[in-house]
């Protein structure tokens, strides 16, 4: 018996039953749809992360407050105000840091902002001067912050267009007054709609100096972070042990493993960050695919029952002249076939609706989501398919060719 034969042979017995088969697929179908979505979406992810840590910069180097967990039992340790006033004076001289060519403090948090009736909870982001060009935050009208507003802690605000739209839709609230925490905050600038930088949703965010972000709205002395930009591409190593160096001997701290604060470059994050989410891809990746193992039993006693009904069949067959080889072959291969068909389904299903939940995620949450075909995952999906498919219709398709063919034809 040739294998064109055998596969025709395999398809006219799994059409004799197409609801029986329908159902036998479906822990293969969505074991895989699973496993396109995770992969998929965890890509999209990946690039939208990745992308937010590059649009600061790579010569740009981020300090943390709080001693930088190694496990999770020191998360609380993160919980600091290691950086403060003299932490910033300490940085900003040149003898410290040489290759330091900006230095900002950044202090954020959450208030409630209202104008004429209307309010709307907002991200508010203290920074200097040097917000515009480290953060790119530059306004598409009026302008921002200024040396003065900083040094004289001003009640001056840069808005984003969501805040806007949301407190005056359809005009400019350009040189009105905002009240924030019962304060009065002139409106200086309008930010063009950004989206995320650095985590932060500018959009959603109200930019005022850090003095009066610290003084006026969240009553703090320290900083949430300090972010420093180096000279060049090439000197932020060094720029970055400096920083070490000089925040070490400040706090007075000898050990490294003892240091109260983080020091981060953009290179560092993407490591890091590139890391964990390939990692939690692969077992969340993994965790799905335990669902294809479910569906390979299910395959098994299926196809177990289908040989006890076919038995008359099975008899007749080999009474006729098939071998024990030929109907292994054929049972096999409908158990690789259902499996396989399985997969291609699952695929297709999991991209349709990856690619679905990335385009809601863009549109309306207006993130830069991209939308990632997972080949890799699609190639894996057929493979760990088919093989499901051969290892589980094995023994089915084995009891089956060991049959008597007298006892077969007599089975009622």
């Amino acid at each position: 018996m040739t294998i064109n034969h055998s596969i025709k042979t395999a398809l006219g017995g799994l059409k004799t039953n197409k609801t029986r088969s329908a159902l036998t697929i479906l822990g293969i179908v969505i074991g895989v749809t699973a496993i396109i979505m995770v992969v998929s979406l965890g890509q999209g992810a990946k690039h939208l992360i990745l992308g937010q840590i590059e649009k600061v910069g790579a010569r740009t180097i981020g300090i943390i407050p709080g001693r930088q967990p190694k496990g999770p039992t020191e998360f609380l340790a993160t919980l600091s105000a290691s950086l403060k006033l003299r932490d910033l004076t300490a940085l900003e001289r040149k003898e410290n840091v040489p290759h330091a060519e900006d230095i900002m403090p950044v202090v954020f948090g959450a208030e409630t902002v209202s104008f004429e009736g209307e309010t709307y909870r907002l991200t508010i982001l203290g920074g200097s001067e040097l917000m515009a060009d480290i953060m790119d935050a530059h306004t598409v009208r009026g302008r921002g912050l200024a040396v003065d507003d900083v040094r004289g802690s001003a009640d001056v605000v840069v808005l984003g267009q969501t805040v806007i739209d949301k407190l005056s839709p359809g005009s400019d609230l350009l040189g009105e007054r905002v009240k924030i925490k019962g304060r009065n905050f002139l409106v200086i600038g309008i930010l063009p709609k950004k989206g995320g930088v650095s985590f932060i949703n500018l959009d959603e965010a109200a930019l005022m100096p850090y003095t009066t972000a610290q003084n006026y709205i969240l009553g703090v002395k320290h900083f949430n972070r300090i972010i420093v930009r180096a000279d060049n591409e090439a000197n932020v190593s060094s720029t970055a042990e400096d920083i070490k160096a000089t925040l070490r001997e400040l706090h007075g701290i000898t050990d490294p493993d003892k240091d109260d604060f983080g020091v981060e470059t953009q290179e560092d994050a993407l490591q890091t960050v590139g890391a964990v989410l390939g990692t939690l891809t692969i077992l969340l990746t993994l965790v799905a695919a335990i669902s294809l193992v479910v569906g390979g039993v299910g395959i098994m006693n299926i196809m177990l029952v289908s040989v006890i009904d076919r038995t008359r069949e099975i008899g007749l067959r080999k009474a006729l002249g098939a071998t024990n080889r030929n109907i292994l072959t054929q049972f096999l291969l409908e158990a690789i076939i259902l499996t396989g068909i399985g997969g291609v389904v699952g695929i297709a299903l999991g991209t349709g609706l990856s690619f679905a939940i990335s385009l809601v995620i863009s549109r309306v949450f207006e993130l830069s989501w991209q939308f990632s075909f997972p080949l890799g995952a699609a190639l894996l999906g057929i493979i760990v398919s088919t093989f499901v498919g051969l290892v589980f219709g094995l023994y089915p398709a084995r009891k089956a060719s060991q049959m008597s063919p007298i006892d077969a034809l007599r089975h009622e």
